[in-house]
């Protein structure tokens, strides 16, 4: 075959050289050298003298991990709140990052640090508890992710041994430790407070090495052979031993585990801590010889790591026993054999419904004074809701289709009103308490209050709808219609009402209208917001708001110091015009007692601006701004005749003012010319009814 017919059907042999010289320049062999270091156990003495941290239990290890990728404080409703970087997902670009769970998260990192320290939470289930898609999977699967990373770093390096084992055909082979544990476990207990008192001697309290546990059945039956071959001398026993580096990895079932409950009738136990291999029975004789049994359970294989339960009170009742002791005790009692110790964090989670027949169940009682409970709600901030979308439905993931701007806020809006309780104060409407959760203010409220609102709504968050929902009808949004060029709001909404006559977590009528209620409200801020928009593409004329500010500037200079303003086609000096001042300052609600106060305000603001030599802009002062703004589009909107978009018929010179008009909305506010016809089309049927609002957001 010629390189022409090679190159016809893939890489041609030049191109096939260059991707394995691009692999060779890329791999870093050294890494692997690092990952799969073996030596002695003098030699991994000497890596604890070093580096204590080698020994950490799984818990200080997690709170290790966590911590690494540093933290962000910041004080909300004056409280501190700590944010840890690393469930923004740093290890995978952000593909799992989680927003707006900073509380939660916090008691959670906080409940890993008491355990790391010893305080008694190390015996404790971790249950992550909250409505279905409100991120618990996600925050399990960072965490699994995060200790595997951190056991390839130098900082979270962790060390296991493997023994010299004679077969029974009489080959001599290295044997793993089936789970992996710690090699200072092969001190006898006699020697270890001794061996402590060397290791810890001159290094502060908190790098103190402790060595607990016993070793599992297999080593133990390894231990108990190498004692009666070489007369228990312990020096030689460890000439079998070679310890190796450790890397977590949760498809190689190396220190993280993940148990999902099957059908009741086909559970079984041994999934969580082993079983017998039937087939090396007849090699040792007996079924409680520990060769002969398999220590990869769950529970065996998380060993030093992490395991999460999936849907965890959906275990069997016998499942469920083996987590008491793996919780409180750290140990786990494999068939035939006694207790063994483990190792691990225990992490489950489930929903609402389960948690409360764990609650009523009173034969749980057990579990539940093992369980420490961290709810995880439903995001209630709109910023951090949009976040999420904003990660799947992006220019980059998105491609040959336009998402019209608010979009997605709108339908995370809509998500996070259906988990808002109701205010309590008569005043306060919904829209606006979700505007003062997202950080916006409001005359009236401090952040006392809003701290108030929080406390008086205690499930707020753990009721409404799922992330997972929106997700779904965006995507059906962009998929529905082939031949437009983008999406907009009302068609997400839309697909949001239509899917609630079929939502299967929707029980009642009564939370469907709700619902249904609360899709207006949203498509009633979405009328104010492109309104507010439209008002300043008509009103974006750089030129004449200039000139409407001068002149404005000059009435009020003279004004203020009681001087007349000379006419600039006549020559002649006038009073200055009060009709244009208030006719300005109206638009903000400026009201004619407080007149004088604004007009020294911004002459003031010149004059400090002037002290420093920065000359004055309109834009820099948002009040002004505004009131700029409506004024020129109350005085242009007519000429534009905006209503001439929905009949049948419009002039040249009209078309080419909605024309600038459209243009302006495509470089302001980000439409593309689809989306933005469609929003001239829907605000010329708003003006046409004579609903303005004169209102700039």
């Amino acid at each position: 075959m010629s390189d022409k017919d090679i190159s016809r059907k893939g890489a041609s042999p030049a191109q096939e050289h260059k991707i394995i010289s691009l692999i060779k320049d890329l791999q870093n062999v050294n890494v692997f050298k690092e990952l799969t270091w073996e030596g002695s156990f003098a030699d991994y003495l000497e890596i604890v003298r070093k580096n204590p941290g080698v020994t950490r239990n799984a818990f200080q290890r997690l709170h290790d991990m966590i911590v690494s990728y540093g933290t962000e404080e910041y004080v909300e409703y004056n409280e501190k709140i700590i944010k840890y970087k690393f469930f923004q997902d740093p290890i995978n670009d952000g593909a799992d990052a989680v927003y707006g769970l900073e509380r939660p998260l916090q008691k959670f990192v906080n409940l890993i640090k008491s355990a790391a320290r010893g305080y008694g939470t190390e015996k404790r289930v971790f249950l992550l508890h909250g409505p279905v898609g409100s991120a618990k999977s996600t925050i399990a699967r960072l965490l699994k992710k995060g200790v595997e990373a951190y056991s390839k770093t130098e900082e979270g390096a962790l060390y296991s041994f493997m023994w010299k084992v004679k077969q029974p055909d009489g080959s001599v082979s290295w044997e793993n430790s089936p789970m992996h544990e710690e090699p200072l476990l092969l001190i006898p207990h006699e020697f270890r407070a001794q061996v402590c008192e060397m290791l810890n001697k001159d290094k502060p309290e908190e790098n103190h090495i402790d060595i607990k546990g016993e070793l599992n059945p297999f080593c133990r039956q390894i231990f108990q052979e190498k004692s009666r071959e070489y007369d228990a001398d312990w020096t030689k026993i460890i000439q079998d031993v070679k310890v190796r580096r450790l890397v977590l990895s949760e498809k190689d079932r190396v220190g993280i585990g993940t148990f999902q409950p099957k059908d009741e009738k086909n559970q079984d136990s041994t999934e969580l801590t082993g079983d017998i291999n039937y087939r090396k029975i007849a090699l040792y004789g007996s079924d409680s010889d520990p060769r002969a049994f398999n220590f990869d359970g769950e529970l065996n294989i998380a060993n030093r790591g992490i395991v999460e339960f999936i849907e965890v009170l959906k275990l069997d009742v016998a499942f469920l026993y083996d987590l008491l002791g793996a919780s409180q005790e750290h140990k786990i009692k494999p068939k035939k054999f006694a207790q063994t110790d483990i190792d691990e964090v225990i992490i489950g989670h489930t929903n609402e419904p389960e948690y409360k027949r764990l609650q009523s169940n009173e034969f749980m009682e057990a579990l539940r004074d093992r369980t420490v409970k961290i709810d995880i709600p439903y995001i209630i901030r709109l910023s951090d809701e949009m976040k999420i979308y904003e990660k799947d439905y992006n220019v980059h993931r998105i491609r040959g289709k336009h998402i019209a701007p608010h979009t997605i806020e709108l339908a995370a809006m809509w998500a996070v009103l259906t988990r808002l309780e109701e205010p309590k104060k008569a005043q306060l409407t919904l829209m606006q308490k979700l505007r003062l959760y997202d950080g916006k203010t409001l005359p009236g409220y401090t952040e006392d209050n809003i701290k108030e609102l929080r406390q008086e709504s205690i499930r707020e968050g753990m009721d409404g709808i799922s992330p997972r929902y929106i997700q779904d009808k965006i995507s059906n949004a962009l998929v529905c219609d082939e031949g437009r060029t983008c999406i907009n709001p009302f068609m997400v909404m839309n697909e949001l009402e239509s899917g609630l006559r079929h939502h299967s977590l929707i029980t009642n009528d009564e939370q469907k209208n709700r619902y249904r209620e609360l899709l207006s409200v949203v498509k009633e801020e979405y009328s104010d917001i492109v309104k507010s928009e439209v008002q300043r593409a008509i009103a974006a004329d750089e030129e004449a708001l200039k000139k409407l500010c001068g002149n404005y500037i000059d009435n009020v200079k003279a004004y203020t110091q009681k001087e007349k303003v000379k006419n600039k086609y006549t020559g002649e000096d006038e009073e200055p015009d009060e009709r244009l001042m208030r006719s300005i300052e109206e638009k903000i609600d400026i009201p004619d007692s407080r007149k004088d106060d604004f007009r020294r305000e911004i002459m003031n603001y010149i004059g400090a601006l002037a002290i420093d030599k920065k000359s004055f802009d309109y834009a820099s002062n948002e009040r002004l701004r505004k009131a700029l703004e409506l004024k020129l589009f109350e005085d242009q909107k007519d000429t534009i005749k905006l209503t001439s978009l929905i009949s049948d018929v419009v002039d040249k010179e009209t078309q080419e003012k909605i024309d600038v008009v459209k243009s302006r909305m495509i470089k302001y506010f980000g439409y593309n010319d689809e989306s933005a016809t469609d929003v001239l089309n829907y605000v010329a049927s708003i003006f046409a009814r004579g609903d303005v609002k004169d209102t700039v957001n």
